[in-house]
Order: structure tokens, then C-alpha cells, then sequence
């Protein structure tokens, strides 16, 4: 393990799970839209469908995210990293192969995507315990940034890429491509030579029930965890809503096409790019928790555009509300340091499964609402209550005591309060 903040260049196994992960998002941001646009161009679904598309992704996490966090807990996380990327590439892999016979349905698109959210919450709950054991505390922001730039870099190019193929080689074999990501990333995380440690013997011993409720009362007993969980929640409610009827709304409701609609996210991805590039400098300069709260902040004002967006300004309102990109990583970036900071690490995975959790139950509610709003009030006044509910969690955010965190708490004070004097401490 690298001593110092300013060696990550030189970290030989950081650099492999940076670059399998590059690949990887790069991957997704093609395929994750290709299989939206499968259902859309292809299945010709209504809203309700595209919300129950939605719902599938985030479903399975409400059965097998608490327990996902035990298994991190117990077993060795690479493993679980290396196993969660090769099942997902076999499973989208489905995708064109039925296309290809005339077997694709509605169901089958279900099913799918339900299986591989079930995997990506696996990845998920294992890859954020998994990177703490890679790098040392003092690291831990940078490391984040710098996979961070990797999600932005994938948001600039992936989406007008994947909009470009869809139109090329068809929606389903568009979702080839991320198939084959997440085989690079499974070589990537099988290359890294840092030995895991197991967990600890006792801990491996404790009733799985048990566990489960250790991780719970983790996460709702200390303040800033509790405020992280509420403030996931209320952010996955939000996309839930809004992320389910994006390209619906954008492709029918103001006549883009995947070209465009793919360019307008990759201009965002610009703007979350240098939000990227940045967030390290800014939490220095004004704090983790300043941060948070003017980043949410930010996303909020800038969602507003998006349910006026129409006619001739549909274009540039749609480009201007990609502004809010910029804060986007700087949030996740803080908010996931912090989570790692203040959580004591025989229960990192499952405090993780925790928020997982939380944020999966949230966006299944969104996406089953935002596709019966979509039926009753139409694509445009859905999606203003999903941007409502964004700016509901923001103010919410503000209010917490996380605004008056100037740096990383201690794990050992899992059971107390920050207050400002120590949070700038």
C-alpha cells in the first residue's frame, strides 16, 4: 500500500483497478443507453414499461443488498469484483443474440436488467470496501477523484458514441460493447497483486442475521452516516423519477433524436469532467461538507431547465441544464470519501449495502412513479415533481450537519456528533 498522498502515480495496482474501471464506465455509458433505446426503438415501449425497465435494475437490490454488504464483510472482495463483472458480461451479451433470432421482448429486457442489477450491486458494495484496502487514508480523496474523472471522461464520449452506434449497428448490439467492458475490467481486477487480508475470525462467525443489523444500526445511529442515508434516498426518489423517463421524454415529447440526445449527455460530461479535475481542490479550499452542500445545490438550480425545455429552446435549455454536471462528481466524490472516513472498517461493506439499499428501495419507487406520472399527467409534468423532489433533498442537505464538516472525521467517533470546532480541526 502506497504511504502518500502524492505517490497514486505510481501505484501499480491503483493504476490497473483506474484503468479497468475507465474501461468499464466507458463500457456502460454505451450499453446503458443502448438498452434503453432497445426498449424504445426497437419494443416501441410506453412509459409505464420504461418505468418498469427501471424498476428492474433497482429491484433486486431490495433482496440481495443487505446480505450483498455481509458477504464483503466476510469474503474477499476481489474475488466478488472479479465474478459480479464476468456474470454481467454474459448476461448482456443475451441481448443481441435474442435480437438476432427475433426472441427479444419486453420480458426478456426485464430479466436482464433485474440480473445485472443484482451483480451491480454486488460490484458495487465490494468495490467501494475494496478501494479503502488499497489505498491509505490521506489518499482516499484523491484516489476517488481521479476514478471520478474516469466516470466523466466515459459520460463525454460514451453517450454520443452509443447514440452513434445505435444508429449504426442497432440498439441491442450496442449493448455488445458493454459486455465486453466489463470482461477488461474482470482482467484488470485479476492483475492487481496487493494481497486482501481476510476477515477477521470472530467477525466471520457472528449469526448472518446479526451482521445484517450491525451494518443497520452503523449507518442510522451516527449522524453523519444517518445524514448521507436520508440524503441517498432522497436523491435516488429523484432519479428514479426522472432517470426513467429521460430518453422517453427527450426522444417523444421534444422529437431528439439518439444522436443528439447522446451529445447533449456527452456535452454534460464535459462539464462533470472538470468538476472532476477540481473536486480535490475545491474540498481543500472550503471543506468536504461546504462542498456537498453547494454541489447539491448547484444540480438543483440547474434541473429546473430541464421540464421547460420546448420548441426551439429545447436544445439549449437541455444543454444548459448539463451545467449541473459540473457539480455532480464533486458531491458523489465527498459524500463517498466521507462515507469511507467515518465508517470503521469491519463494517464497510455493510454500511455500504446500507446506503445501497436505501438507494435502490428509493429509485424503485421513483421509476414505478415516474412511469404511472408519465401515464396521468404527461412526460413533462413528471418529470418537473422528479426535479422537485431533487431540489426537496438539496435543501434538506443544507439544513444537516454535514455543512459545518471542514475535513474527514475519525471512525472513532462513530457514536458522536460532529460539531464545526471539530470538523475544522
Amino acid at each position: 500500500m502506497a504511504t502518500s498522498a502524492t505517490t497514486l502515480w505510481r501505484h501499480a495496482d491503483f493504476l490497473r483497478l483506474w484503468a479497468g474501471q475507465t474501461i468499464s464506465r466507458f463500457g456502460s455509458q454505451i450499453g446503458a443507453g443502448a438498452l434503453g433505446l432497445t426498449a424504445i426503438l426497437v419494443l416501441s415501449a410506453t412509459p409505464a414499461q420504461m418505468g418498469l425497465l427501471a424498476a428492474a435494475a433497482t429491484l433486486p437490490t431490495l433482496l440481495i443488498g443487505l446480505p450483498a454488504g455481509v458477504w464483503a464483510d466476510r469474503l474477499r472482495r476481489r474475488p466478488m469484483l472479479i465474478g459480479a463483472d464476468l456474470g454481467r458480461a454474459l448476461l448482456l451479451l443475451s441481448v443481441p443474440l435474442a435480437a438476432l433470432g427475433g426472441l427479444l421482448t419486453m420480458l426478456h429486457l426485464y430479466v436482464i436488467t433485474a440480473l445485472v442489477g443484482m451483480l451491480t450491486i454486488l460490484f458495487d458494495v465490494a468495490y467501494q470496501a475494496y478501494v479503502p484496502t488499497l489505498l491509505a487514508r490521506e489518499q482516499i480523496v484523491e484516489g476517488n477523484s481521479k476514478l471520478g474523472v474516469s466516470d466523466s471522461v466515459a459520460e463525454i464520449a460514451g453517450p454520443p458514441l452509443g447514440g452513434a452506434l445505435v444508429q449504426l449497428i442497432s440498439a441491442p448490439w450496442t449493448v455488445a460493447w458493454d459486455a465486453v467492458s466489463f470482461l477488461v475490467s474482470a482482467f484488470a481486477l485479476w492483475r492487481i497483486r496487493t494481497s486482501e487480508h481476510a476477515p477477521a475470525q470472530p467477525e466471520s462467525q457472528q449469526r448472518f442475521i446479526a451482521s445484517v443489523g450491525d451494518g443497520l444500526r452503523t449507518t442510522t445511529r451516527q449522524p453523519v452516516l444517518r445524514t448521507l442515508l436520508v440524503s441517498t434516498a432522497g436523491l435516488s426518489l429523484a432519479g428514479g423519477i426522472i432517470g426513467s423517463l429521460h430518453s422517453l421524454y427527450a426522444i417523444r415529447e421534444l422529437g431528439l433524436s439518439p444522436v443528439l440526445l447522446g451529445t447533449i449527455v456527452g456535452i454534460g460530461g464535459c462539464g462533470a469532467l472538470v468538476g472532476a479535475l477540481l473536486a480535490g481542490r475545491i474540498t481543500q479550499r472550503f471543506g468536504v461538507g461546504p462542498a456537498i452542500v453547494v454541489a447539491l445545490g448547484s444540480v438543483s438550480v440547474t434541473a429546473l431547465l430541464i421540464p421547460f425545455a420546448a420548441g426551439q429552446w429545447a436544445v439549449p435549455l437541455l444543454l444548459l441544464s448539463q451545467i449541473g454536471d459540473v457539480a455532480w462528481p464533486i458531491f458523489f466524490i465527498n459524500e463517498l470519501s466521507l462515507r469511507q472516513a467515518v465508517t470503521p472498517a469491519r463494517v464497510m461493506g455493510r454500511v455500504n449495502a446500507s446506503m445501497q439499499f436505501a438507494a435502490a428501495a428509493a429509485a424503485l419507487v421513483g421509476a414505478l412513479a415516474g412511469g404511472f406520472l408519465g401515464e396521468t399527467i404527461g412526460l413533462r409534468a413528471a418529470m418537473a415533481v422528479g426535479v422537485g423532489m431533487l431540489i426537496c433533498t438539496s435543501m434538506w442537505v443544507a439544513a444537516s450537519p454535514i455543512r459545518a464538516l471542514r475535513a474527514l472525521p475519525e471512525p472513532d467517533g462513530i457514536n458522536n456528533s460532529p460539531t464545526p470546532a471539530a470538523a475544522s480541526a
